[in-house]
């Protein structure tokens, strides 16, 4: 599970919601200073069992160098709602979100900032759905692809065991209890108090149906890479040296199968955005920069 590192609001930062054709969703916006033009719009979208506060400590880094910085809960994630029925988080159901709400976020303004679209873990297999889901008659409207500690398949065999065991206990043990077994098994140091009672009461707000079928998709996930590659949308793999979703030579590889620059952040696991903001911040403002650049070499770090 992804957990931020603070729930303080940065400058320049509040929560809204975007209203789309597909419904309202729980937003956390931040904008770069007033005397700074806005050189893009990054679109985030959060991981199993995480919200948009997962991305809180990017917010400010991102936003300083001219980055609209927007990050979302999924459909039935925390604070945003979703029906009781499983067929409604799909991954083309959910796709077609991310692809409703960066419709808001570009608008009808010809003069638009570029989108860029970002998914961390579970995440990222949706907006590559999102992007694979493109045709001539609705072209994307991204400028680039961020996959974040997303691989290019399932993930590994040992944590398909721990989410099948979610899945099978949901129903039998409920969400609370299901909770505090979670909590026995947790190996890192225990949050604060007010962390704590964040990451309780946003596990209670995410539907269950959510959960288990999100949780499957992690576990049958196929492997999408060639398709992506086919796209030539520019795309960044970044992941955490300590990964235990998807092992960082999977990733790797996926971003050698993709042409891809690649990113691996220090003193991170599983959730660079939040255990090492600073320097996934470099990396993903490099990149995008190389991006509207073209013929600007990616930074020695971005391999």
């Amino acid at each position: 599970m992804s957990r931020p590192s603070a729930l303080t609001l940065p400058p320049r930062a509040h929560t809204h919601r975007l209203e789309t054709t597909r419904g309202s969703f729980a937003a956390l916006e931040c904008t770069p200073p007033e005397d700074m033009s806005v050189t893009g719009t990054v679109l985030m979208v959060p991981g199993f069992l995480g919200s948009k506060e997962d991305f809180l400590p990017l917010l400010e880094p991102l936003s300083a160098a001219g980055i609209r910085a927007v990050a979302v809960d999924g459909r039935g994630q925390h604070e945003t709602s979703g029906p009781e029925d499983e067929m409604a988080y799909a991954q083309n159901e959910l796709a077609a979100d991310v692809r409703a709400l960066s419709a808001v976020l570009v608008g009808n303004t010809p003069t638009s900032p570029p989108l860029h679209l970002l998914g961390h873990s579970l995440g990222g297999l949706i907006a590559r759905a999102a992007v694979l889901s493109a045709s001539p008659a609705a072209p994307h409207p991204w400028v680039s692809l961020t996959l974040m500690s997303s691989g290019p398949a399932a993930i590994r065999p040992e944590q398909q065991k721990r989410v099948q065991l979610l899945i099978e206990w949901l129903p039998l043990l409920g969400k609370e209890q299901l909770w505090h077994e979670m909590q026995k098994l947790e190996e890192r140091e225990a949050p604060g108090p007010d962390l704590a009672e964040f990451l309780h009461r946003r596990w209670l707000n995410t539907v269950p149906q959510q959960l288990t079928a999100t949780g499957r998709q992690l576990t049958h996930e196929p492997d999408r890479v060639d398709e992506l590659a086919a796209t030539s949308l520019p795309t960044l793999v970044v992941c955490g040296q300590e990964d235990y979703a998807w092992p960082v030579p999977w990733q790797l590889t996926m971003a050698a199968r993709l042409g891809a620059p690649s990113a691996v952040i220090p003193n991170s696991a599983h959730s660079p955005n939040a255990e090492n903001p600073e320097g996934t911040a470099r990396a993903l403002i490099s990149f995008w920069g190389a991006v509207m650049s073209p013929g600007r070499p990616h930074p020695s770090f971005l391999r």
